[in-house]
């Protein structure tokens, strides 16, 4: 991935393992412009991830820009 999905990535990856929701609901709908049902998909698969991974969120990010 690039480097602007490596920022977003890390970026999301740290307020949920903060348990920041909220501020992850808001990064993703304000910086990402996601509709809340799509922030919702991203969230509940980073969070089930079993090893937060910059990587494999950038992946999450990047599939949901494109499919959603």
């Amino acid at each position: 991935m690039g480097s602007i999905w490596d920022h977003h990535a890390k970026h999301l990856g740290d307020l949920v393992n903060a348990n920041e929701e909220l501020k992850a609901h808001l990064y993703l709908e304000q910086l990402m412009l996601f509709p809340v049902n799509i922030q919702d998909k991203i969230i509940n698969e980073v969070s089930s991830l079993p090893k937060c991974d910059n990587e494999k969120i950038a992946e999450i990010i990047s599939y949901y820009s494109f499919n959603a």
